[in-house]
């Protein structure tokens, strides 16, 4: 279970800073227990749970970086070209046969290892072959095109930390190393449903006055991209009794009970309610647009640490705004993954907006190169958070800060890719 405790959070204010948010998951969340043993194949998206020494050095030998021939650089006229007699030939994979003597030079492919020594290597491509001597020109460095034994990584330095969520290249430097498993945490399990009476399942006859459900499907593959396991509950009326029952009986067997509606001020709104009789509320609503109302608590268990619980708001581009700045962040330190703060790159901007001050607010916005090569940031058209279409035609998020309040054509703005946000 997720590690938890009711006083794992220390806010109670009117509006909570989105930065404060992070904070405090940074500084009170841990990480859940257990750990799995991954084949590489299986290993993309898990976190270490150990750290991974290097057995060998990568490259384990010197190699020859090009096709081309080895040389001493000795033996190599500084104002001129130098003759040199070819005496071997060796391919990836094979060894030369003796060391190079004055004079001599060896024809050597990529990969394959330099001989003895050897200590440069000339590209095929700026030599001349002449019957059985290669003719070479001056002003190689010494050194010049060799792969040095180790210059990749030594054996006995961290080749990769625990807590680092793999990607594939850390997938490929641990098969360089050799190895073909992985010690990783164990997944963090979610519990995953909708609220609202007007929610039907995609499929299903749509009533007049209600909506297919997007925000089941948006979150369960947010979740899958960060490595957690979903536990799809489905939609749940808008009835106190039942959330409660359904949110206690899904922190047993979950690290982490995610919702999507019903966490405003409305008369229909349950789930804060829902959460208070089975649990406790640590903060509620964000100075964030879109999303402000976002609940956040702990759901004790009669064994174990209970859950972490989250409510999301209803509309889809709320979702996603709030998944990506608070649930991200929460389920990366569930998981033990190491910080991965997202950093907004510059773009500029191709619109006006007006914000209210200490908010952070969050623009949907489309990139296009501009004539003097700079890329320019487009605001979608619709600014609604119930608008998905704004999630579809655009490339990410405009990150406006708290103290900003109004944006004109021209001004730098941080750009936040979709790419960025979910992977």
């Amino acid at each position: 279970m997720a590690q938890l405790s009711d006083d794992c959070f220390a806010f109670n204010g009117p509006l909570l800073p989105v930065a404060d948010a992070e904070r405090i998951i940074a500084e009170r969340i841990a990480a859940v227990e257990g750990h799995d043993s991954a084949p590489l194949r299986e290993a993309v998206g898990r976190v270490l749970a150990q750290d991974i020494v290097a057995p060998v050095d990568v490259p384990p030998f010197d190699n020859s970086a090009v096709d081309g021939y080895a040389v001493r650089a000795a033996d190599l006229d500084a104002k001129g070209e130098t003759r040199l007699t070819i005496v071997d030939r060796v391919t990836a994979g094979r060894a030369a046969r003796h060391a190079l003597k004055a004079g001599e030079a060896i024809r050597i492919f990529t990969g394959a290892p330099m001989p003895a020594a050897a200590d440069t290597v000339f590209m095929q491509e700026d030599c001349r072959v002449d019957g059985d001597a290669v003719i070479v020109p001056a002003g190689l460095k010494r050194g010049a095109n060799r792969r040095l034994a180790g210059e990749d990584m030594r054996a006995g330095t961290v080749a990769l930390p625990a807590g680092r969520r793999l990607a594939v290249q850390h997938v490929a430097l641990a098969a360089a190393l050799g190895l073909t498993e992985l010690r990783v945490r164990r997944r963090v399990r979610v519990a995953l449903f909708s609220t609202g009476d007007e929610i039907v399942e995609p499929g299903s006859k749509l009533p007049r006055a209600a909506l297919y459900d997007s925000n089941r499907y948006l979150l369960a593959g947010l979740i899958a991209r960060l490595g957690a396991e979903v536990t799809d509950l489905g939609i749940l009326s808008d009835d106190p009794k039942e959330l409660a029952h359904a949110i206690a009986g899904a922190a047993a067997a979950h690290d982490l009970v995610l919702t999507s509606g019903g966490v405003s001020t409305g008369e229909a709104d349950h789930v804060r309610g829902a959460i208070e009789s089975v649990g406790r509320i640590v903060f509620w609503r964000l100075a964030i647009k879109p999303g402000r109302p976002v609940a956040m608590g702990v759901v004790p268990a009669q064994s174990g640490a209970g859950a972490a619980f989250v409510g999301l708001p209803g509309n889809p581009v709320a979702v996603f705004v709030t998944f990506v700045r608070v649930v991200r962040p929460l389920l990366l330190r569930l998981a033990g993954a190491l910080p991965e703060p997202l950093i907004a790159m510059p773009a500029r901007a191709a619109f006006s907006y007006k914000k209210r001050k200490g908010r952070r607010e969050y623009v949907r916005v489309a990139l296009r190169p501009a004539a003097d090569g700079t890329v320019e940031a487009f605001k979608h058209a619709q600014d609604g958070a119930g608008v998905i279409t704004s999630l579809t035609e655009t490339d990410g998020l405009a990150e406006l800060a708290e103290d900003v309040t109004t944006i004109e054509p021209g001004a730098t703005i941080g750009f936040l890719s979709y790419a960025s946000l979910v992977g």
